[in-house]
């Protein structure tokens, strides 16, 4: 986490705040988040998405978009090295 928190200009801290949603960031805050990890802010919005709010998309609608998100989350996981990589988190 210390890395992403490096990247975005945040403290490591206030990242596990987010993680334990325990804060609501702003807008620009997701933004610094989704640049430090490469990845566009509507793949990162999509992973905080809940089930429910996915309920008026087609199964085939969600399913992809599923799967692109967890083909670029894997891509830029790579990208922050753990100390143990089958523990990995991004957030």
């Amino acid at each position: 986490m210390t890395a992403l928190a490096e990247r975005a200009g945040l403290s490591a801290s206030y990242l596990s705040l987010l993680e334990r949603n325990e804060r609501d960031p702003p807008l620009s805050t997701l933004e610094k988040i989704a640049a430090a990890l490469g990845v566009p802010l509507s793949v990162l919005v999509f992973v905080g998405t809940a089930p429910s709010e996915l309920e008026n998309l087609a199964p085939e609608i969600v399913e992809k978009l599923s799967a692109a998100t967890m083909n670029l989350l894997r891509a830029t996981s790579d990208a922050f090295p753990s100390a143990d990589d089958g523990q990995r988190t991004l957030l």
